[in-house]
């Protein structure tokens, strides 16, 4: 890499050792718009497809991380730190979400007919333009797979903004889609800093965004679309608490407790987050959790 090159560095680390792993050069403000205008000229003629047209390079998408599947689960551990079994079977959730929407996009957005006296109604559903997507690193692909699936099925372009640490699995999820056909520059991965988002959020290219991540990330989203009268969908945090009533079965609770507070690490967005155990059964219940 040239020292004069002023693009951003990702540089990964190997989260079971602290080592250094591979370092990746980023996307330049001015390369990562370029990205959502690319997109968007894709869109515009992605828009006009059937959804058959649209379903055959989703369910191409299906195989080809199928094909790929242990490639990608150990991208995953190696720069997450997720379990390779666990990586697998994240991979497998995505194919299976792609088949799902490519075979049911249809129905989902077929128009509604709507009864209103003396004139002919419906609801209609049309695609957006270009989304830009904010993920986190916790399910590298899952997340992205979830938003891009349904998104591209109805019409839509999309932008990635992957989590800093995890750039090799934002970079291998771009080529999934190229390999599976869809148009060049339909979907692409943008490599650039938290404090680039907001310019993506406002550039003309990008007609709505959505963020999975922390309440003070999807405050400063929100601002930002709001500021410019964008659409934006939001997954934040959550409380999620369990309740361990007097007849639990304790030893049962403590392991399906354990369980939900640990799942992936304990990076999950609906891993269980507070305890609360009535008095009779509460130093039983904290015993059989340590």
């Amino acid at each position: 890499m040239s020292d004069t090159d002023t693009r951003p560095v990702f540089r990964t680390t190997d989260p079971a050792t602290a080592d250094p792993g591979r370092v990746y050069r980023g996307h330049s403000p001015q390369e990562a718009a370029d990205k959502a205008a690319r997109a968007a000229e894709a869109q515009r003629r992605w828009r006009r497809a059937s959804f058959e047209e649209r379903a055959a390079p989703m369910k191409h998408a299906a195989a080809v991380l199928r094909m790929r599947r242990d490639e990608f689960a150990a991208l995953m551990t190696a720069e997450m730190g997720k379990l390779v079994n666990d990586g697998r079977a994240e991979v497998e959730k995505c194919a299976t979400a792609c088949e799902h929407f490519a075979d049911h996009a249809a129905a989902y957005l077929k128009d509604e007919p709507v009864e209103l006296e003396g004139a002919k109604a419906f609801v209609t559903h049309n695609p957006l333009g270009v989304v830009l997507a904010v993920m986190p690193w916790n399910f590298p692909f899952w997340q992205v797979f979830r938003f891009a699936a349904p998104a591209l099925m109805a019409g839509n372009g999309g932008v990635l903004k992957h989590a800093s640490n995890v750039p090799g699995c934002a970079i291998a999820i771009e080529s999934v889609f190229r390999e599976a056909g869809f148009p060049e520059h339909l979907f692409g991965t943008a490599l650039v800093p938290s404090d680039g988002v907001k310019a993506l959020i406002e550039d003309a290219h990008i007609a709505a965004v959505t963020l999975t991540g922390s309440v003070a990330a999807g405050r400063s989203v929100a601002a930002a679309a709001g500021a410019v009268l964008k659409k934006c969908v939001l997954e934040l945090g959550g409380s999620d608490a369990y309740l361990v009533l007097e007849d639990a079965d304790v030893g049962q609770a403590a392991k399906v407790c354990a369980a939900a507070r640990m799942v992936n690490g304990g990076q999950s967005c609906i891993a269980g987050k507070r305890f609360i155990a009535v008095r009779p059964v509460r130093a039983a219940f904290e015993a059989a959790l340590v």
